[in-house]
């Protein structure tokens, strides 16, 4: 299925994946692999345009290496903060990045979802960066990780809003790469 508009010459997202298999997002950037990874993978540009369209990355930190961790607060159009971390597992620059994603507090610990509190704790995520003629693909899978049923329950009644969530936030990754290039 095709998810969003396409913006300043992406070829839009695509998602895929069927019930109890792992999501899958896509999406092709107009831009070379080397921009994409540096958007990806340096603070100061993930804190421009990672998380849902229309919310802010006031506060983050990284120790970019496998068992380091992006810890960051994303603020909502209203103002209430939401903290996530990824806790990296594998690093291949520039191809592919795999950590594992969750809720946090302040300090860094796991939480469950602030909203959900039966989405899956901990999400196995992995991001590969393709490129092709000057244009890179960004693919993203997620699947929950230790999970519990109830977990995966959720984890799959979600699919349409971790499309539109995905979908927005490569949104805001192909504006900032449309400034960057």
């Amino acid at each position: 299925m095709t998810a969003g508009k396409a913006e300043k010459g992406s070829t839009g997202s695509t998602a895929t994946g069927t019930p109890g298999q792992e999501f899958v997002i896509s999406r092709v950037f107009n831009a070379p692999r080397d921009l994409v990874w540096k958007a990806w993978t340096d603070r100061e540009r993930l804190m421009k345009w990672f998380g849902p369209k229309g919310f802010t990355m006031p506060v983050a930190t990284q120790d970019l290496r496998p068992g380091g961790m992006f810890h960051y607060c994303l603020r909502s159009p209203t103002g209430e903060d939401m903290w996530g971390k990824f806790v990296f597992r594998e690093i291949t620059p520039p191809e592919k990045i795999v950590w594992v994603h969750s809720f946090s507090d302040e300090k860094g610990g796991t939480t469950h979802h602030p909203m959900s509190p039966t989405w899956p704790l901990e999400m196995i995520s992995t991001a590969t960066f393709t490129e092709q003629g000057g244009k890179t693909t960004v693919t993203v899978r997620w699947s929950p990780l230790n999970s519990t049923e109830d977990e995966r329950k959720t984890f799959e009644a979600g699919r349409d809003g971790m499309r539109m969530g995905w979908t927005g936030t490569f949104e805001q990754l192909d504006a900032y790469l449309a400034k960057a290039c």
